[in-house]
């Protein structure tokens, strides 16, 4: 699982971040997905589009996003985020990224179980341990 993520954030009564795409393993991979939801994204309250005005901000990594509705103007800033470690121990870091290629390798094992039709009753129930220690990854399937 990638640690690059491409967001929206809008006020809308209150201040909002969406996560339009998640696990991106490289910065260009990101600015790529970020580059065409600039053109493409819609917002999730269902805004009638009537045009649409992109500002990409001097950094180039994230664009101003205008869209004229029937009745109201809806702006939202996109930009690319990566998740670091919220601890300074560098040993949880390293725990929650074997975690998280555990967790992928176990998904990439079911997909290819799926794709192939063939029942494997040998991978059972797969449980996480929970560790008391800070955790510095998002959760499997969030």
């Amino acid at each position: 699982m990638g640690n690059w993520v491409v967001v929206a954030q809008y006020e809308n009564d209150t201040y909002r971040t969406e996560f339009i795409r998640r696990g991106l393993e490289t910065k260009e991979q990101a600015l790529e997905e970020l580059h065409a939801a600039a053109h493409t994204y819609v917002p999730s309250k269902h805004v009638v589009e009537q045009w649409r005005q992109v500002y990409r901000f001097a950094d180039q990594e994230s664009y101003l996003v205008v869209i004229k509705g029937r009745l109201t103007k809806w702006e939202c800033t996109l930009r690319i985020a990566e998740l670091i470690p919220d601890s300074t121990d560098p040993a949880a870091s390293e725990r929650a990224r074997a975690e998280d290629a555990a967790v992928e390798d176990a998904a990439m094992e079911d997909r290819t179980a799926e794709d192939s039709a063939v029942e494997d009753s040998a991978v059972g129930d797969r449980t996480a341990e929970v560790s008391d220690e800070p955790q510095d990854r998002i959760p499997p399937g969030y």
